[in-house]
């Protein structure tokens, strides 16, 4: 290798870009396109940043195994930062897998690293903890290690491990200020903020207030029975009851969670749970019928008992009744909780984050694009959507993974 790529890399390894385009921006070779594209990349103008690194991949001869494979979790990287969530994974796992086989450790953990942002970013953090278990940081340069923490933040800030994720991101910024590298120290202070954001409204007794992600913790913890409209569930600190499939029913129970200890009008019900404005006997019917389900559901948490006006919860023991909410609350909430992210975000990508079909998430796209509260550029399937981000809330914390013991 000459001394101008290895200056390059040297340059971009310390966060500098500019210095390493400056070596190498003359040069088309596959060394110098690959050190372009990551400079690219850096710099934040990711498609030309993938054009180069496609054409270095192309240009490594077939014994350069190491190098393509370099490329590629280059390229996977900026799949991940454009929120391209339909990326192929094989192609990364495979690229791990060759550079592990010829001994290049610090790359090949780098991969599995962005594997497991990915699974963090879809809501899957039991196999993003187990992905994560197998590296051990220690060996690893300041920014590897820095890398790892702020994993490690992401996974116990999205589980309600607060106290773990303070010490991970205590040891991040450790680990950034070895590494002297503006925008890594810059994306560990970014995930500190979050742990001191409003996460979450709690709603008690005709008051509401916002909750940091510790108050969340403790409140999950407590003895109080939780209404939790961040994830549509009925929960106390042991027992769960899932109502994410059962909309109405859970607009039941946030009505009587929301007026406990007092009881809600049968026709204020009626507006939460059908939008029915004039109710008629049919609309009673159903009503008595949807309460009947609920009571069922609730019966080893709550009661759900009829009053002269309505209904009313009644837990079972001495606690209190609560509803978290999140911080916004809108009809397409949770994809404005993804955009608030302040990245671009295809439809598709969302679908994946969500769970959800991509033609839902378009509905959604169009709805919130009518009212002004997200933007697209681009055509087809280049098309991308974003929103500025929310200034003071921690919007995703309580998505999309499921909260302890969902």
């Amino acid at each position: 290798m000459d001394s101008l790529i290895t200056a390059a890399a040297r340059a971009l390894a310390a966060g500098d870009p500019l210095g390493a385009l400056n070596r190498v921006a003359l040069r088309d070779d596959a060394p110098a396109l690959a050190l372009r594209g990551t400079a690219m990349a850096q710099l934040g103008d990711l498609d030309r940043a993938k054009t180069l690194l496609r054409r270095a991949a192309r240009a490594f001869g077939p014994r350069e195994v190491v190098a393509r494979a370099r490329c590629i979790v280059a390229e996977a990287e900026i799949a991940l930062v454009s929120r391209d969530l339909g990326w192929p994974a094989k192609a990364l796992d495979a690229a791990r897998a060759a550079l592990e086989a010829h001994g290049d450790r610090v790359n090949a953990a780098y991969a599995r690293y962005l594997e497991v942002r990915r699974l963090v970013l879809i809501g899957r953090l039991d196999a993003a903890e187990a992905g994560l278990a197998e590296l051990d940081p220690t060996p690893f340069p300041p920014a590897l290690r820095a890398a790892h923490e702020l994993v490690a933040a992401g996974i116990a800030m999205r589980s309600l491990r607060t106290q773990a994720a303070r010490a991970a991101l205590g040891r991040a910024r450790e680990a950034a200020r070895q590494a002297d590298i503006p925008g890594l120290t810059a994306e560990v202070e970014s995930a500190s903020l979050l742990l001191n954001s409003p996460a979450a409204r709690l709603i008690a007794r005709g008051e509401e207030r916002p909750l940091l992600l510790d108050e969340v913790e403790k409140l999950l913890a407590s003895k109080a029975l939780v209404v939790d409209a961040c994830r549509h569930a009925v929960r106390d600190e042991v027992s769960v009851v899932s109502l994410v499939t059962r909309p109405v029913l859970f607009a039941i129970a946030r009505a009587l969670g929301e007026a406990w200890p007092g009881d809600v009008p049968r026709g204020a019900l009626l507006a939460r749970a059908f939008g029915a404005k004039f109710a008629d006997e049919s609309h009673r019917a159903r009503l008595r019928v949807e309460v009947g389900r609920l009571r069922a559901m609730l019966r080893s948490l709550a009661s759900v008992s009829a009053t002269a006006r309505g209904f009313a919860l009644t837990p079972r023991g001495e606690r209190e009744v609560v509803v978290l909410a999140r911080p916004v609350e809108e009809q397409h909430a949770a994809v404005l909780a993804f955009l608030a992210d302040g990245e671009s975000w295809s439809s598709s990508a969302l679908a994946v984050a969500l769970g959800a079909s991509q033609r839902t998430i378009q509905r959604a796209l169009d709805s919130l694009a009518a009212a002004g509260k997200v933007q697209s550029f681009g055509r087809g399937r280049a098309r991308r959507w974003m929103t500025p981000p929310l200034p003071g809330f921690a919007t995703t914390l309580l998505l999309p993974a499921p909260l302890p013991g969902g």
